[in-house]
């Protein structure tokens, strides 16, 4: 405010000096002029004072504002003040009235532990007491007392844990139980197959009875060479209009069956034409042989095996098992353990090629020495063949320790296509394998070429190499064989051995 009226002061003054200067400068002008700015002057001087005075009084007036200002900001800020003074003094007395109660706590505590561990000694005491009694009637230390509670308390709970680990194995037996209840049984529902028709006869039909006496010959001569290259047995009865064609071994069944179909469309049935349709007809079931090899594995739903590997699984068709067709067992093995598979989690594709290839040796096991798992292990390896679809084949008879858990859906889906109501026939089998075991006890001895079971088995013939094998010698192979087959085999009725020694001369004119 001090400065303002300082202003306003100068301002007047350097007004009033601008004035007179003025007035002096125009003094000698004229004395009227002169005249008028000190009247001039004078207002001015006077309106100036008049200003000052009302700027004082306005400064006046606000410095008694602002004043009245502070001092009542002053007086609530005091009244703040004392107002948190107040707050600070009752929190003091609280704070002092909860330390007297944390003293008087304390001091309680205090005497409470020191009551304490007076009890604490008078029990120490009185147990060191009441432990020599012990020791002293027992006969035994503590440390001794300390052990043998030791071993009771661990032999309880022992006992304990065995019996809970029974139970526990008990009910997890039961669960797994019931679960491959029902996978099997989900499983058997859902398979849909054939039951056995296979047989050890063929009939093939033929135009007229008069066609009979083609295929017999002048003096049988046709029906012994057709017999003697198929090594089938011709049953020419008489049943109209057909011929009925005997042996165990199906692929050999086969063959004569498409020769002597040929031959009777033909109509031309001499020796040397039987022998160029029988090589014909072998071709034909060779190839017959590798296209089901083929389509079972497109049936399984197994592709990309190797051509070796489907040949060779292409002559279980003319294989059985107690009756069983074998391509027939493979693929619908395939179909159980994928079904079996999907059901626990398994890998599918391993359990459905394992299982299809799992009776691979058998298609090879007359041939090499060994159990058929270990030879279709052998081979599926020797092809590139998975390891662990290799592991199924030859694990599947446990013939090795198992350690996949498809090897274990292998062997469940083999069991589950073999015990099936009208799955297999055991008589079939045991009479096929007595004429297996025939043919095994001819071949093995010295000059033989190849031999024949027929006649249901009550006959084997034996054709032998001549350039080793002479008419005395025949005569003595016939008897030797005829005793190594009493000797290891039971048969009913008895087993005609015929030995056959043919020469043959073949020239070419040229």
């Amino acid at each position: 405010m001090a400065a303002i009226l300082g202003a306003v002061i100068g301002a007047i003054v350097g007004l009033a000096i601008g004035a007179l200067l003025g007035y002096a400068a125009r003094r000698s002008a004229t004395r009227d002029q002169e005249a008028a700015a000190e009247a001039e002057a004078a207002r001015i001087l006077t309106d100036a004072q008049t200003k000052e005075k009302e700027l004082l009084l306005g400064a006046k007036e606000e410095a008694i504002q602002v004043r009245a200002q502070a001092e009542q900001e002053l007086k609530v800020r005091r009244d703040e003040i004392l107002r948190l003074e107040q707050r600070v003094a009752t929190r003091e007395e609280t704070l002092d009235r909860k330390l007297e109660a944390l003293e008087r706590r304390e001091t309680t505590y205090a005497e409470r532990e020191q009551q304490q561990e007076t009890a604490r000694q008078q029990i120490e005491e009185l147990r060191k007491a009441k432990l020599a009694e012990v020791e002293r009637v027992s006969g035994m230390t503590s440390a001794e007392a300390r052990d043998l509670l030791l071993s009771e308390l661990e032999q309880e709970i022992r006992e304990e844990a065995n019996r809970k680990a029974r139970q526990i194995e008990a009910e997890v037996r039961e669960d797994a139980d019931r679960r491959s209840r029902g996978i099997l049984a989900t499983t058997m529902q859902r398979l849909t197959s054939d039951v056995v028709t296979e047989t050890t006869v063929s009939v093939v039909p033929i135009p007229s009875d008069d066609m009979k006496g083609r295929i017999i010959g002048r003096e049988g001569r046709n029906i012994r060479a057709l017999e003697a290259a198929t090594g089938v047995d011709l049953i020419i009865d008489d049943t109209p209009d057909a011929v009925t064609l005997s042996a165990f071994d199906p692929v050999r069944r086969e063959i004569a069956r498409v020769a002597l179909t040929k031959l009777v469309l033909d109509g031309r049935i001499p020796p040397t034409r039987i022998e160029e349709v029988v090589d014909k007809a072998r071709q034909e079931v060779e190839a017959s042989i590798k296209t089901a090899g083929e389509q079972a594995a497109i049936e399984a739903g197994c592709p990309g095996l190797h051509p070796e590997i489907l040949r060779t699984m292409g002559k279980l068709r003319y294989r059985t098992s107690y009756g069983q067709n074998q391509l027939k067992h493979a693929v619908e093995s395939a179909f159980i353990a994928a079904m079996i598979g999907e059901e626990i989690g398994a890998d599918v594709n391993v359990c459905r090629r394992g299982a299809l290839l799992h009776d691979l040796g058998k298609a090879i096991d007359h041939e090499v020495e060994g159990t058929h798992a270990a030879l279709g292990a052998e081979l599926a390896r020797r092809y590139n063949v998975s390891p662990s679809v290799v592991h199924c084949i030859e694990a599947h008879h446990e013939e090795i320790e198992v350690e996949t858990t498809e090897a274990v859906v292998v062997q469940v889906a083999d069991a589950i296509s073999g015990s099936r109501p009208g799955a297999r026939r055991e008589t079939l089998e045991l009479y096929i394998k007595r004429l297996e075991a025939l043919e095994s006890i001819a071949n093995g001895f010295k000059g033989v070429e190849k031999s024949f079971a027929i006649q249901a088995g009550r006959e084997i013939r034996i054709i032998v190499k001549p350039d080793e094998i002479d008419d005395l010698d025949s005569m003595r192979l016939a008897r030797d064989v005829s005793k190594k087959i009493e000797e290891s085999m039971e048969y009913p009725g008895q087993i005609k051995v015929t030995v056959v020694r043919e020469t043959r001369a073949t020239e070419y004119a040229r």
